[in-house]
């Protein structure tokens, strides 16, 4: 596979960046890099047949399992959306975000299925948000397709990245940071003080030159 493969009638501008720090604004469409893509394939116990699957069709959708790469927290689209404004704007940013027919699903770190749940369990502004579905092991989610919808496309397509996957090993956020996200987003909405944002780690090994 070459990453002409990958290349993508791409309307979007890429700002340079730290490799494994996020490198766009959020709320802009984005395209698969050829080093998200082998980060996405190695979710599957077969990547191979993965990446064969999007050299044939790289515009369709891939189901891959969590647990392994990534876990998946998916909220309604305009509790995502705030939730994703927080974490950008105050928190520790995002990992990868797709759309899917009306809600926001962010790519969190593996075990943050099982653990987000519990931690919402003992928060007092659970109530004020609406119910988060989390994927974990055992669980499957359907990959948006490799690149953006063309120029000439009517409307939005149901499937689709919000903040593409970029390098092999793409940060992530865990159940702590999603959760700071989620009862800031629920404080605001009822006007109570907002708590501190939860630190990113600072260190990150470099991306090796594709």
């Amino acid at each position: 596979m070459t990453s002409r493969q990958y290349d993508p009638r791409d309307p979007f501008t890429r700002r340079p960046g730290a490799p494994g720090t996020p490198s766009r604004s959020p709320l802009a469409t984005s395209y698969v890099t050829l080093a998200g893509a082998d980060w996405l394939a190695s979710a599957s116990p077969f990547p191979r047949s993965v990446h064969a699957l999007w050299i044939d069709c790289p515009a369709g959708p891939v189901v891959l399992p969590c647990g392994v790469a990534f876990d998946v927290v998916s909220a309604p689209a305009l509790f995502g959306r705030r939730m994703l404004d927080r974490l950008w704007e105050k928190g520790p940013g995002s990992g990868p975000v797709a759309a899917q027919r009306g809600r926001l699903e962010l790519f969190a770190a593996p075990g943050t299925a099982q653990r987000l749940p519990a931690l919402l369990g003992w928060e007092e502004w659970a109530r004020a948000m609406p119910p988060l579905l989390c994927h974990g092991t055992g669980d499957t989610v359907t990959i948006p397709p490799l690149y953006p919808p063309g120029p000439e496309e009517p409307a939005p397509p149901a499937s689709r990245w919000v903040v593409a996957p970029e390098v092999r090993h793409p940060w992530l956020p865990d159940a702590e940071a999603l959760l700071w996200a989620c009862v800031r987003v629920a404080r605001a909405a009822a006007g109570a003080p907002l708590a501190e944002p939860p630190r990113r780690p600072a260190h990150r090994t470099p991306e090796p030159a594709l």
